[in-house]
């Protein structure tokens, strides 16, 4: 498949979300989120890309770099904005596995300050319809660590199944080995759950 033949949005909405590709301007927003949730994500999203940024130029240049890569269509990382305050309240990423099949990994995260809201849990399912109809995706792929009960939950609630457990595959900041459970959704699951 050929993804620049595909119309593909750089927002998408859920009832109280608005998910967008960042643009040009979002850098201090990005910059303060990262400050914000790094003890937050330390333990399981340490390597993640909003944690990068030294400071706010650096953030401005990496969501221009992220908004590049969406629209050329190599990974798109949509911040989660609530509705009624504009705050940023989450990340969502979603990367290109393969075009061929086509195929998208999804990982997630969120504000501290907005844990336990089902902040993700909506965003995924709008996430979902996002990459199904628009990505025309066949399959969809979630990893997450199989210590972290609230991301995996959220893959389950999501209809995702459970294809397998790598386990002690990876070291925690702490020194403990953790695994990684392995979710996948297909584009039939996903209709007929609908």
């Amino acid at each position: 498949m050929d993804p620049q033949s595909l119309n593909v949005p750089s927002s998408f909405e859920s009832e109280r979300f608005v998910l967008r590709s960042y643009r040009p301007g979002d850098g201090a927003i990005y910059y303060a989120a990262g400050v914000r949730n790094r003890d937050h994500l330390g333990r399981y999203e340490s390597m993640n890309v909003i944690l990068a940024p030294k400071s706010e130029a650096d953030a401005e240049e990496l969501v221009q770099e992220l908004a590049a890569e969406w629209a050329a269509r190599r990974s798109f990382f949509a911040g989660i904005f609530d509705k009624a305050s504009g705050a940023w309240v989450g990340q969502l990423y979603i990367g290109v596995v393969n075009w061929d099949t086509p195929e998208f990994e999804l990982g997630y995260v969120v504000d501290h300050d907005h844990e336990g809201q089902g902040v993700i849990s909506e965003s995924v399912n709008a996430a979902l319809a996002f990459i199904f109809e628009h990505l025309r995706a066949h399959r969809v792929s979630v990893r997450c660590d199989d210590t972290n009960e609230r991301s995996y939950r959220v893959a389950e609630r999501a209809g995702f199944v459970r294809e397998g457990h790598l386990r002690e595959d990876h070291r925690q900041v702490d020194g403990m080995f953790t695994g990684t459970y392995v979710y996948g959704l297909l584009a039939s699951e996903f209709a007929s759950g609908r």
